[in-house]
């Protein structure tokens, strides 16, 4: 078993937006505490165990922490992040998200211009420049650039972070990861690791894939597959239900165009009938996204309603405010979903991660309860399963 700072897990992002820079700020952030927490450690003796640190689902995962990952490679569309280095364009507009870590060292990465393709989508030219992507000039990736800039800069993982609806530019990216030989993070709704045609390619190559569309740490979707699992098991009828989300980032402007949203619909709302005791019929569940607030940023809302039945047919509902910075809430979950794909890597194993998959991704190729799907993750990362 590695440990920790023994090897580093090399990754490239395909799309450096809110999620890409919390997940970035969240390496270093977590890469800072893990220094004070040795120093303090050697200074008054002790051990760390793996709830020592806020905001971390594992601290320690098969002998990885965060501080191992590494971007080496990037890519994006916007000319206000290529040709910068990756710590510098988090930070650059339209990303809005909170800055918890500010001071990102330069990590010598270039942006790479990447391939657009469907990853704009067209109404955003309505939106002022500050809001939205402003297409770069620069002459657009090939599929052999990436694919060579994978290979040299020995990146083992890429993550998808394409708009919602950005359905060829994730087949791009997901074909540029097999032909580079690197495992696939999809946490985007376009459905790739649930595809048996693709899952079928990564096995072949015997390349892990994690996928699709990450779930929050504690997001809307989480939350409202908890509470209709707990009707369920309390033996309350759900009867109708809805998850109302608002916010102002990029995702949400991009969404705007209801066009890009079939994936992410059929997405969240198979997340919650999956863990209903009967399904819902189309009319009696809503689960998506409904509208762009500017000055939300990257906070987004969250409204849940569900209405049912209890002893004795008495009628019964719950509702729900939720508040989330959408981006950071991700990040940690992306950070869990990196370390089990090095795993697989430094094992041999390719294909879809089937436990990891169903705990952190909304859309996995198979779907379990959460609790189960918990426990089926903690048997991978010991090596059980």
């Amino acid at each position: 078993m590695q440990t920790a700072g023994e090897n580093r897990i090399r990754i490239a992002i395909a799309g450096l937006g809110n999620c890409a820079s919390s997940l970035v700020q969240g390496i270093e952030y977590y890469r800072i505490k893990e220094s004070c927490d040795e120093e303090s450690s050697e200074r008054y003796g002790g051990s760390r165990g793996n709830s020592d640190i806020i905001g971390l689902m594992h601290r320690d995962l098969g002998g990885y922490h965060p501080s191992d990952i590494e971007v080496v490679a990037a890519y994006d569309i916007d000319k206000r992040k290529v040709g910068k280095d990756v710590s510098d364009a988090i930070f650059a507009p339209p990303n809005c998200t909170t800055v918890f870590c500010s001071g990102v060292p330069a990590t010598g990465v270039e942006v790479k211009m990447g391939r657009v393709l469907d990853g704009c989508s067209e109404h955003l030219v309505d939106y002022p420049e500050e809001c939205r992507f402003l297409l770069s000039e620069a002459e657009e990736a090939t599929k052999e650039n990436v694919i060579r800039t994978l290979r040299s800069s020995g990146a083992e993982v890429l993550l998808n972070y394409m708009p919602v609806g950005s359905e060829q530019a994730a087949r791009f990216y997901a074909d540029c990861a097999l032909e580079a030989g690197c495992a696939f993070i999809n946490n985007m709704p376009v459905f790739i690791a649930s595809d048996p045609a693709w899952a079928r390619r990564f096995e072949e190559k015997a390349l892990p894939i994690i996928g699709d569309d990450i779930k929050s740490q504690l997001g809307a979707t989480i939350v409202h597959r908890t509470l209709a699992d707990l009707f369920k098991k309390r033996g309350v009828k759900v009867e109708r239900t809805y998850q109302l989300n608002t916010g102002g980032n990029t995702d949400f402007l991009n969404m705007l165009n209801r066009s890009r949203l079939k994936s992410k619909k059929t997405s969240k709302t198979e997340a919650v009938q999956s863990v209903l005791a009967k399904r819902l019929e189309v009319e009696n569940i809503h689960v998506g996204p409904s509208d762009y607030v500017p000055w939300q940023k990257d906070n987004k809302v969250c409204f849940l309603r569900l209405e049912g039945k209890l002893f004795g047919d008495v009628p019964m509902n719950l509702e729900l405010r939720l508040s989330v910075e959408d981006s950071p809430n991700s990040a940690g979950v992306v950070i869990d979903a990196i370390r089990c794909c090095k795993l697989a890597l430094d094992r041999g194993v390719g294909g879809v991660l089937y436990s990891p998959s169903a705990y952190f991704m909304k859309h996995p190729p198979k779907q379990f309860p959460d609790d189960e799907a918990y426990s089926m993750t903690e048997l991978f990362i010991a090596g059980e399963k």
